[in-house]
């Protein structure tokens, strides 16, 4: 995880803007084939969302564990949607220029 400027962040939420979220968190909160999605997408994309049905009051915590199990940052909660970035491994792949 690193650490984000406000200038950053804004860059990161207005990249996510149009980006539908990849996975929903349910009635059975996050699990292991949940948890293994979001590593698999962060494969190919550096910025994901994740949009929580259930698990509203918790969805902070949630998703500072989402960040901290995928090695991501959580960018912004905004409603019941979080934002996450990890940079891409290989300097190539680096769409987003921090």
């Amino acid at each position: 995880m690193i650490d984000l400027t406000s200038k950053q962040r804004k860059i990161l939420e207005k990249a996510a803007h149009h980006i539908e979220p990849i996975v929903i968190i349910g009635q059975n909160g996050v699990t292991e084939a949940q948890s293994t999605h979001v590593k698999n997408a962060f494969k190919t994309h550096e910025i994901l969302k994740v949009k929580f049905n259930e698990f509203k009051e918790g969805k902070q915590e949630l998703a500072n564990w989402i960040a901290e199990d995928t090695d991501s940052t959580l960018v912004r909660i905004i409603g019941n949607v979080a934002t996450f970035y990890r940079q891409a491994e290989n300097p190539e792949n680096r769409k987003i220029k921090l």
